[in-house]
This record gives structure tokens, C-alpha cells and sequence, in this order.
């Protein structure tokens, strides 16, 4: 066995194979190819893994992991005032390798009904989320939906078109902007909340 073998973790293959699937899909995972993005030969993807059927369970199990530390940490979020927990939701949500793991997981899921279902699921326990937070400010059911979906669809734009790093100056002022417009302070606009919208 190379060296090379045991100086990759399981990790780095993970984060090979999410790459690839988010920037030419599905179809390029192949093993050739992961070894030649990581220079590496075969023997060192066998030393982690059986087959690459194994090495895609372990891709999905990956997202899995990822996407159950988000939502503990919304979870927490929740004694929040709701335009910071929207704003800590959002940052959640904006690292590079979340955004990378999202975009890979969508393209899988354009061929893979499995994974499809599994992204629905993780898909409508963010709605029901973000719609509470919109609840939480004091919005009733059908204009809170509404607004979470904006959020919602926004977040899947950025997953797919890209932006700013976390610390860039100008994608925070945007992401402020957004913030302000569907969740406005009171005096600026109000909370948002008209008598029309306002609970019963």
C-alpha cells in the first residue's frame, strides 16, 4: 500500500466526489476520475472503499450527517428574536461546503428518485422552519408561507448560481437587504404585518 493511500481520509474522497457531482454531475463520478482529482492511484479508493456503490452510500450518508447539524442548529436558533434567528438561519447556510453539498445533491437528485425523496423531505422541514420564524414575528399562516417560500427559493438560487464569500462586504449588504425586505424592522415598513395579515 502507498503512502499516499493512508494520507487521505475518508473526508477528502467525500469532499472529491461532492465537487465533482456539483460542478459536471452524477454521471462523471467514476474512479478513475476521483483518483485523478486527488493524484492518487485505485488501490488508494479500495483502501476506504469496497466498491463505488459503497462510495456512494457513503456521499449520501455525508449529506445526511451535514444536514442533521444544520437542523440542531436551527433548532437552537429558535429562542432567537426572529429577524436574527432569519439572519444566523441564512449564515448557516451560505459556507462553501454547504453550499457545494447542496449543489451536488440536487443534480443527484435530477436522475436519483432516492435521493430526490430525501431532498424533499429536507426541503419541507426548512419551509416549515423558516415559515415559523415569519409565524413568530407575527404574521399569519398564509403570508408567513409565502415569505419563507421567497426566502426558501432564494436559497436555492444561491445554491446554484453562486455568490459572495461569507465575509464579503457587499454579499453581507445584500443578504441585509433581503432580510429588511422580507422581514422589515418595525418603523421601516412596520413589521410587516397589515391588518389583513395580522392573527385572528
Amino acid at each position: 500500500m502507498s503512502t499516499s493511500a493512508t494520507r487521505l481520509s475518508v473526508d477528502d474522497w467525500i469532499q472529491a466526489g461532492f465537487e465533482i457531482i456539483a460542478e459536471e454531475g452524477l454521471k462523471a463520478i467514476k474512479i478513475d476520475r476521483l483518483c485523478k482529482r486527488l493524484g492518487v492511484t485505485k488501490g488508494s479508493f479500495y483502501w476506504h472503499f469496497t466498491d463505488l456503490g459503497a462510495y456512494l452510500g457513503a456521499l449520501a450518508e455525508a449529506w445526511g450527517t451535514a444536514i442533521d447539524g444544520i437542523r440542531a442548529e436551527w433548532v437552537e436558533l429558535e429562542q432567537l428574536e426572529p429577524r436574527e434567528r432569519l439572519t444566523r438561519m441564512m449564515m448557516s447556510l451560505i459556507d462553501d461546503r454547504h453550499w457545494m453539498l447542496e449543489r451536488a445533491m440536487r443534480e443527484w437528485a435530477r436522475t436519483d428518485p432516492a435521493v430526490a425523496k430525501k431532498i424533499e423531505l429536507s426541503d419541507r422541514w426548512s419551509y416549515r422552519m423558516i415559515a415559523k420564524v415569519f409565524r413568530d414575528a407575527g404574521y399569519a399562516d398564509e403570508e408567513a408561507g409565502t415569505r419563507a417560500r421567497i426566502v426558501f427559493y432564494t436559497g436555492v438560487g444561491f445554491v446554484h448560481v453562486g455568490g459572495g464569500p461569507p465575509d464579503d462586504p457587499r454579499a453581507a449588504a445584500e443578504r441585509q437587504r433581503f432580510i429588511d425586505l422580507v422581514l422589515p424592522l418595525p418603523g421601516n415598513g412596520g413589521n410587516g404585518v397589515s391588518a389583513r395579515d395580522s392573527p385572528q
